[in-house]
């Protein structure tokens, strides 16, 4: 990676691995003007994964889909951006066990999607049963 400064080559000088969001987080450090900062890697699985919904549709997974989705249910609640955001990471890190050949049933989201919005909130739950039937 170059550095965001002066653009010259950086070396890692702390990584650690973020289990609940599913992303590492590097200290880097510039080698050229010594300057530090921190980057976060995340999956795209855009790239890994394909949708299959209604026969023979496939289209590749969309994590903006999934979250507006999940927001548009959401949003009655005051912190309804950041909830949104923690219940998309929580149904992908539960769709990276069903996605193991890279294809996953949209049904499979729906349920994954319904199962946690209503341990989280019962009106949401509703809100989106009646969209994604």
């Amino acid at each position: 990676m170059v550095c965001i400064h002066c653009g010259s080559e950086t070396s890692v000088i702390n990584s650690r691995p973020q289990k609940r969001l599913n992303q590492i987080w590097r200290r880097r450090r510039c080698n050229a003007c010594g300057a530090v900062f921190t980057t976060e890697e995340t999956a795209q699985y855009s790239a890994a994964w394909i949708v299959r919904g209604r026969p023979g549709s496939l289209q590749p997974f969309s994590r903006d889909k999934l979250f507006i989705s999940i927001h548009k249910s959401i949003q009655h609640r005051p912190s309804a951006l950041d909830d949104a955001g923690a219940l998309t990471e929580t149904v992908i890190k539960k769709l990276r066990v069903q996605a193991r050949e890279g294809t996953v049933q949209a049904t499979t989201i729906t349920q994954i999607v319904q199962v946690a919005l209503n341990r989280f909130d019962k009106a949401a739950s509703s809100h989106y049963e009646v969209y994604h039937r």
